[in-house]
């Protein structure tokens, strides 16, 4: 007994000596233990005692992290990304009343914050929200559908852990959905797919499922089938666990799970075989069971499919209708059961401090802190910074530093979105995404707490493809202007700003014409500034086709130091398919010509090619070779060999016989078939060459590969073709070579304009 008591006494004391040793600061609201050592100088029963402590610890933090759920809603145009949020921010009780996206009551979808987004029916913005559903918290973010804003996709699939691929039971697997999950593939995110819209005429979620495993090359199976569909679309079925579900109450809020209907136990049964056979081919533990005829209960199958969609080998498949309110819960449950968990993801940072090393970050609370900024908006109080935390904590008041650019900066305040409305915090741990308010930065920036210089990889930016000249109406509202174009430069990538050099106007640059209309109706509503729009400008290209040699003096004499510079050498083009746009190779023996002058040379040819002299606009997939030259001892200078660079590759140019490329879309149509005829007419009189054709009910589905010069305008013509029925979406595909009647038109253009310059 004595004993005894003396132990315990030993574990209080120690356990006091803790809790006072420890920075109150390394606490979290609850009293758990976030970080920071205590020293502890005892014997045995005492580092037992302080194990218990930081087994304690590690739980609160693991406990915590392993009920949150980052995930995404992505899909294509008008797959019902945004009335599915809506109904999961309804169940879960984040709001208490349902809105549609193009509702009648004039209030719009919750995400849809924007009076833009309310008035045409479609998400510009990603928005982000959190939600509690059977104590797991989930952050989700809503991205639009259309490939013009589809940075808004990229930048939200760079930081989540998991998400939810929307597909149409009518449409099926359309373009956007293709490039939607072929962003997933980029950035390595797990996902479960939700095939929405059971109710509309001509549902079919058999044939989506087929689709997305030949189209999208899913490993996929379902986890759930309809009880009737269309008109008849009662609720569904649980494969896993082979119950039905039902969906009462005015907006589906009551759940009732019952036993399965007779007349579909067979076809129950049969899918449920179809999953196991699925699953058990990516998962050993199930193919164990499997093979040996052993009963397979749900817990079994939920803990394989769990495994294997983490490990995104596999892709379950979920059915219902968000806008008839049935299917989001169970659908929730699957969010939580098969996506995983912060730590589950493997997260990389590189350590600029190592040569840019690749470091594993572990995802705890307890790290330094490592957070990434991957969105900015420009809010009522200033600059908005979204920041996904991969690891540490950040409080409010602490100072972070910017890897990027070194600055330390204080947190002024920290906020959990819900849309456009916020909730003040006071500090966030490792997996979640808030948001920091007067931190000046840009997107894509790290943020550490100064103990560590890691780096987090930057997400890919798609090249702007369309061009418009842009001026205000009104001279007095300059300041507004400039002040509209830098904040929305600095919010969206793939928006651009340039200067004419010729001309003198402003260029913005984008993704298509529905993004640059977007942002000129942004200016009129937020900053009041009319703006006149120039006609759309295509960014074309120049290259050329055959080798060319160079061989260029440059040598002027004005009485003191001279310029002289010889370079010697060729250009020939890049092999297709080359990831690089413009090479340089110094392949210069001896020293003819000093190596402190090579970048000089090298920044002259690079100069040059900005600008090629057929149209005026940049040379790409070049490459220059430099095998000799000569230089003078008193007369060379970095200026004089940047000049001979850029009057040689001149020189050359022509006689590498120089060839004009445009940008190519490929365009996907859907449309009635009984205007297939006008419609593929109008294609082939756009130089479009079509790739394939194919019938979905009623409708027929053509994709095309256009020249975007031929494509401006060509909504209004295909309403007016289809009487209203038709739409289209577009996205880049290449810059291939323009006809030579084309070019030589283009060619005439620019030299008329230059001679009237």
């Amino acid at each position: 007994m004595a004993t005894r008591a003396a132990r315990s006494s030993t574990t209080r004391l120690l356990y006091t000596f803790c809790t006072t040793a420890i920075n109150p600061a390394h606490q979290t609201p609850n009293g758990a233990l976030l970080s920071g050592s205590c020293h502890v100088r005892y014997f045995s029963a005492g580092s037992a005692a302080a194990a218990r402590i930081r087994e304690e610890k590690d739980a609160w933090w693991k406990d915590s992290v392993r009920k949150l759920r980052n995930i995404g809603i992505s899909a294509h145009i008008d797959s019902g990304k945004t009335t599915l949020t809506e109904r999961v921010l309804f169940y879960t009780g984040r709001i208490h009343e349902i809105h549609e996206v193009r509702g009648k009551d004039g209030v719009g979808a919750k995400m849809d914050s924007m009076d833009l987004e309310r008035e045409k029916g479609i998400t510009i913005q990603s928005a982000a929200t959190y939600c509690t559903w059977k104590d797991y918290q989930v952050n989700i973010i809503d991205t639009p559908g259309h490939v013009d804003f589809t940075i808004e996709v990229e930048r939200a699939l760079r930081v989540l852990d998991g998400a939810i691929l929307v597909l149409c039971s009518v449409g099926g697997v359309q373009s956007q959905s293709i490039t939607v999950d072929r962003q997933m593939r980029r950035y390595e995110v797990p996902r479960v797919a939700f095939i929405n819209k059971l109710d509309r005429m001509g549902a079919d979620p058999w044939k989506v499922l087929n689709q997305a495993r030949s189209k999208l090359r899913h490993h996929s199976a379902a986890v759930q089938m309809p009880i009737g569909l269309e008109d008849d679309f009662k609720g569904l079925i649980d494969i896993v666990n082979m119950k039905a579900y039902y969906f009462h109450g005015s907006s589906g809020e009551t759940v009732v799970a019952e036993d399965l209907p007779s007349a579909l136990e067979a076809q129950a049964l049969e899918k449920r075989h179809e999953l196991i056979e699925v699953v058990s081919e990516v998962d050993d533990k199930l193919a164990e069971l499997f093979l040996s005829d052993e009963p397979i209960s749900a817990a079994d199958l939920e803990e394989a499919i769990r495994r294997a969609t983490v490990a995104r080998k596999f892709v379950p498949v979920f059915m219902g209708s968000a806008f008839k309110n049935k299917g989001v819960q169970p659908l929730l449950d699957g969010v939580l059961s098969y996506l995983p968990c912060p730590t589950e993801v493997s997260n990389y940072a590189l350590d600029q401090s190592k040569n840019e090393e690749k470091v594993l970050l572990s995802g705890s609370p307890a790290g330094p802190l490592v957070a990434l900024a991957f969105k900015l908006e420009e809010g009522r109080f200033g600059q908005l910074t979204y920041l996904r935390i991969y690891e540490g904590v950040i409080k409010k008041g602490d100072f972070i530093v910017n890897i990027n650019t070194g600055k330390k900066i204080k947190v002024p305040r920290l906020v959990r979105m819900h849309s456009n409305e916020m909730e003040d915090i006071q500090q966030a741990h490792a997996g979640q995404i808030v948001a920091v308010f007067g931190v000046d930065c840009a997107s894509g920036d790290t943020f550490t707490d100064g103990s560590v210089r890691y780096t987090m990889t930057s997400m890919s930016v798609p090249e702007p493809v369309m061009s418009l000249a842009i001026s205000a109406v009104s001279k007095d509202s300059g300041g507004n202007f400039s002040k509209a174009l830098n904040r929305f430069q600095k919010e969206d990538p793939t928006f651009r700003v340039g200067l004419d050099s010729e001309s003198g106007q402003t260029i913005i640059s984008g993704m298509g014409e529905l993004h640059l209309d977007i942002y000129v109706e942004r200016m009129r509503r937020e900053y009041k500034v009319d703006a006149t729009v120039g006609k759309p400008r295509v960014n074309f290209r120049e290259t050329i086709t055959q080798r060319a040699e160079f061989d260029y003096l440059h040598k002027k004499q004005s009485g003191g130091q001279g310029q002289y510079g010889r370079v010697i050498g060729y250009v020939e083009p890049l092999p297709p398919g080359s990831g690089t746009k413009f090479e340089f190779e110094n392949m210069l023996v001896g020293q003819a010509i000093p190596s402190n002058f090579v970048p000089a040379i090298e920044k002259g040819f690079k100069e040059a090619a900005n600008s090629g002299s057929l149209i005026g606009h940049p040379v790409e997939n070049i490459r220059i070779v430099l095998n000799d030259g000569a230089a003078h001892a008193v007369d060379s200078s970095e200026l004089a060999f940047k000049l001979a660079a850029i009057y040689a590759f001149r020189q050359c140019y022509t006689v590498a016989k120089p060839v004009v490329l445009e940008p190519v879309m490929k365009v996907e149509l859907k449309f009635p078939t009984e205007f297939q005829g006008t419609v593929t007419g109008d294609i082939n009189k756009r130089k479009g060459m079509i790739v394939g054709i194919d019938q979905e009910g009623d409708d027929c589905v053509i994709t095309a590969h256009v020249p975007l010069n031929n494509m401006f305008g060509y909504s209004t013509s295909l309403r007016s073709m289809t009487q209203g029925k038709g739409e289209f979406t577009m996205e880049y595909v290449e810059h291939a070579q323009v006809s030579q009647d084309l070019q030589t038109q283009l060619v005439n253009t620019y030299k008329a304009t230059k001679s009237t310059d």
